[in-house]
């Protein structure tokens, strides 16, 4: 009797900088667990060609939305050792579950050609009524977004929400999730926005700034939490954690995204990429301090607002914990 077969959908970053690219191949085994699979990694800018096999190490497992489950790996050399692109490996061991992070992530549909949609006839009417907007005039691309929201829950993605952006065109969901698996959730999360994009013909910018002038950049600001903070919280902790941050910001920033700069300017609701700040309710500060936290006794959590759109979340991840523990 022949077994079941089953199919997986293995998700890796490559080896491009400044970012890397999401990477995918399905296999079809009868396996019960997705097992390590090699990879040519000379295609990918993680081998040389007279060398080039790389090993595809699964981490997590989601149900799949789109016929097959979907598995996020990492990568080890063909020696199996630690490829120097998984920026993963850094947080094992650093990052325990009572650490909680919900990404903000914003992003740019466009056509194929790289304009924002809505933009193909031209340079739209300022910014003002495409956040949260509704109406045909207001939006676009609200069908693709809504598309994706219903994969990431099917997939058993914890997206709390998702609206229209300030710029048209743009769009923002928020991905919660604890521990180093918060990474993992939010890579998938990625990997299901360019396949549904992919169905509906556009494409996903995630630059920090695509348009110059006066339009919002794109970032993804990163609420984080651990259990001292929602439980035994006071102000004392929570401005002792700022100041830690802001002790390191620029080892921070290095790790938050390239063109930053073109984003942290000072304006359309940031700080500048050069000076460090924090305060309650401050969309203009480097970390927000919610009301949520003040009216809870200060037991909740705080926004770093410095991480770009194009960001690796475990490197945010890494650096943030890494500072605060």
């Amino acid at each position: 009797m022949s077994m079941e077969k089953k199919k997986y959908e293995y998700i890796w970053l490559d080896g491009y900088q400044p970012e890397p690219s999401i990477r995918s191949k399905i296999k079809v085994t009868e396996e019960d667990k997705p097992p390590q699979w090699g990879f040519d990694g000379s295609s990918t800018q993680q081998a040389d060609g007279s060398s080039s096999d790389c090993i595809l190490i699964p981490v997590a497992q989601y149900e799949g939305p789109l016929g097959a489950d979907l598995v996020m790996c990492q990568v080890d050399t063909g020696e199996h050792e630690t490829h120097p692109s998984n920026t993963r490996k850094a947080c094992e061991g650093l990052v325990a579950d009572d650490w909680w992070f919900g990404f903000e992530q914003e992003y740019f549909f466009t056509d194929i050609k790289g304009n924002p949609l809505g933009w193909q006839d031209g340079t739209p009417r300022p910014q003002g009524d495409y956040y949260c907007g509704v109406g045909a005039n207001n939006v676009a691309g609200r069908e693709i977004s809504e598309a994706h929201l219903d994969l990431c829950l099917e997939a058993g993605l914890e997206v709390t929400g998702t609206n229209a952006e300030v710029a048209l065109g743009q769009w923002e969901y928020q991905c919660l999730g604890k521990g180093l698996k918060a990474g993992d959730d939010l890579w998938v999360s990625r990997f299901l926005l360019h396949r549904v994009a992919e169905e509906f013909g556009v494409c996903v910018d995630l630059h920090p700034k695509p348009k110059s002038g006066d339009w919002n950049g794109s970032g993804m600001h990163t609420n984080f939490s651990n259990e001292e903070m929602r439980t035994n919280g006071s102000e004392k902790l929570m401005t002792s954690l700022c100041e830690k941050l802001g002790a390191v910001h620029e080892e921070g920033i290095k790790e938050y995204g390239s063109d930053n700069d073109k984003r942290l300017t000072g304006l359309h609701e940031t700080q500048k990429i050069t000076e460090f700040s924090y305060g309650i309710s401050d969309r203009g500060a480097s970390i927000r301090i919610p009301i949520y936290t003040i009216e809870h006794n200060w037991n909740g959590y705080l926004e770093d607002r410095r991480p770009a759109s194009n960001a690796d979340p475990y490197r945010i991840i890494s650096h943030i914990v890494g500072t605060l523990s």
